[in-house]
């Protein structure tokens, strides 16, 4: 019963859109501008620095959240590793925002620094060297994202952990679909550009 408690619980956790209430603290609709997306990078294009920063610490604290809460209550050790996916998945599809929500990135983070905080440095290695090059946010998340599942095997992570982090970086990278089609079309944004609102 505790494992299926966290696993609902994960869920409804995710859901819980920090970058849709830094938008509101705001007075707009973050879904109106840039990519439509309430996810930090979104949030970094059209507030600022500040409240990018307190998007991402909200969105990796639920992801942490969720797994703490897992360990907690569940008895398998494949409860934190599908809570954390439950996280993420209400992050990108939560009800309560009529299943629109971010990319993920920030609370993939938050699973992983609960998870296996050792692969989070070798994955953030990945992420700077390829934003730094390329100027995309975007870029440098489907890079990590890719490298992920390497990670968690050069680290030696149990066979549920590796598991996971291939799913954890499908998600992450289908949600960057749209991205990807931007990027082909060269009308990504770059880091410093500034989102517009929607017409």
């Amino acid at each position: 019963m505790g494992d299926v408690l966290a696993l609902v619980a994960a869920y409804l956790i995710g859901n819980f859109s920090s970058g849709y209430l830094v938008g509101r603290l705001q007075k707009i609709d973050i879904r109106d501008y840039g990519s439509g997306n309430v996810g930090a990078t979104n949030v970094l294009r059209t507030l600022g620095v500040w409240p990018a920063l307190l998007t991402l610490v909200l969105d990796a604290g639920k992801g942490m959240l969720a797994v703490i809460l897992a360990r907690y209550l569940g008895h398998n050790p494949w409860t934190p590793v599908l809570a954390g996916i439950l996280a993420i998945v209400g992050h990108n599809w939560p009800f309560v925002l009529h299943f629109k929500g971010g990319r993920g990135v920030a609370t993939s983070l938050g699973v992983l620094l609960a998870l296996m905080p050792r692969v989070v440095i070798f994955v953030a290695v990945i992420w700077f060297i390829l934003v730094f090059f390329t100027r995309y946010i975007s870029v440098g998340s489907i890079g990590a994202a890719m490298a992920l599942p390497l990670g968690a095997w050069l680290f030696g992570q149990p066979i549920e952990l590796i598991l996971g982090s291939f799913a954890l970086a499908t998600l992450v990278i289908w949600r960057h679909r749209p991205n990807m089609q931007r990027l082909l079309a060269g009308e990504e944004f770059k880091i410093g550009e500034r989102a517009k609102e929607k017409s």
